[in-house]
């Protein structure tokens, strides 16, 4: 759809908006805050599974609890939703994929996975904006009462991430059961939230763009792969209409020096887990990106060079031990970069080298999980 034909093709929203303009400049308005319905209705039944898997979530063995973090990300949200901030509540939870999502109670879901693309302030703030957009336009009431009584419920009460939770519902498992049209909201609400939060609203096709760029390197059908392509408007048409609101929204900030103060204490954690996740085209072409963006960075390049290691195809090894040499070369490298280079020269028959990489390991990390394994290596390298 081009930028005229979307702009003029928005929809009314919930309860106490006005309709959407033909123009991002002129005015929206937000809905007052949400009274709790009556737990016998429909909405008010939902809000009551939503408070009980809240007290779950706080439970929960993937929470990250860094009150820190926490605060920074709550304060994104809140920046983002306006009056709206004292009914939204962040919950940080430790899972590789890209996800964020709202329930209709004001719990949200941010996962690390989506915190790890991030470049930087405004790209999460586009991510929550879009979420916090359904949550005001009541997306999910409307879902709900399209559902109930179907044998889609288990599928709708999984947009909020909670079936199986978090680590278990694979990539954007959150966003996808929406409509085209929901999402066209979102998006549009989003991109005005942003923007009025102070944000430069053109990071927001950034995001979009990076996620494609990911799943298009495993070389599949992206809407056939991917359930939040599959759902939202076409990957070319979202990256149109951005592009038109960014246009039409000039200015703001993308906070990335905030951001990257704040994520840096987790970076290894979060690398360690999406080399985990298994998709390694996915995660070089993630880690590409990053380290065009922070040369600097030794995670980055020992992150890529495990993942070449892993997937161990054609000229993977070699590319591997670059990546091992460069993260040694900016210095603050963590100790399992030696470990991944005593593998590639054990695997190479060079015996000197992978003694002193694997003793180098074990100096630098004398407790960890495998050293048993790295010592009888080094034991078999003796003989």
């Amino acid at each position: 759809m081009n930028r005229r034909g979307f702009l003029a093709a928005a929809c009314a929203c919930g309860a106490g908006f006005l309709p959407l303009a033909a123009s991002a400049q002129e005015t929206w308005k937000a809905p007052p805050r949400f009274v709790r319905p009556d737990i016998a209705s429909d909405e008010g039944g939902l809000w009551a599974l939503m408070d009980r898997e809240e007290r779950n979530l706080r439970r929960s063995p993937f929470a990250l609890r860094d009150a820190k973090l926490k605060r920074y990300v709550q304060d994104i949200a809140c920046r983002l939703a306006g009056e709206h901030c004292p009914d939204v509540r962040v919950h940080l939870v430790r899972t590789p994929y890209f996800n964020a999502s709202m329930a209709p109670n004001g719990m949200m879901q941010v996962w690390s996975g989506l915190m790890l693309r991030a470049e930087n302030e405004a790209q999460l703030a586009a991510v929550l904006g879009h979420e916090i957009g359904h949550y005001l336009s009541r997306h999910s009431v409307e879902r709900l009462r399209d559902v109930k009584a179907r044998a889609g419920f288990a599928q709708f009460l999984g947009l909020f991430g909670l079936v199986g939770a978090v680590g278990q519902m694979g990539l954007v498992a959150g966003m996808y059961a929406y409509g085209r049209d929901h999402e066209r909201d979102a998006d549009r609400i989003g991109a005005l939230l942003m923007h009025r939060a102070g944000y430069d609203v053109g990071q927001a096709a950034r995001v979009w763009e990076n996620l494609r760029l990911e799943l298009i390197a495993r070389d599949e059908g992206i809407e056939n792969y991917s359930p939040l392509f599959a759902t939202h408007p076409h990957a070319s048409e979202r990256q149109e209409t951005l592009e038109a609101l960014a246009a039409e929204l000039p200015g703001g900030t993308t906070g990335e020096s905030a951001w990257r103060e704040h994520v840096r204490p987790f970076l290894r954690e979060w690398l360690q887990e999406e080399i985990k996740r298994g998709q390694h085209e996915e995660s070089l072409a993630l880690l590409g990106r990053k380290i065009l963006i922070a040369p600097e960075e030794p995670l980055y390049p020992f992150a890529r060079a495990e993942v070449y290691r892993l997937r161990a195809k054609e000229g993977d090894l070699e590319a591997a031990l670059a990546d091992y040499q460069e993260a040694v070369r900016l210095g603050g490298e963590p100790p399992e970069t030696h470990r991944g280079l005593g593998f590639i020269y054990r695997i190479r028959k060079d015996a000197a080298r992978a003694q002193a990489f694997f003793q180098r390991y074990l100096e630098r990390a004398p407790d960890a999980p495998d050293a048993a394994m790295i010592r009888s290596y080094l034991k078999e390298l003796n003989v």
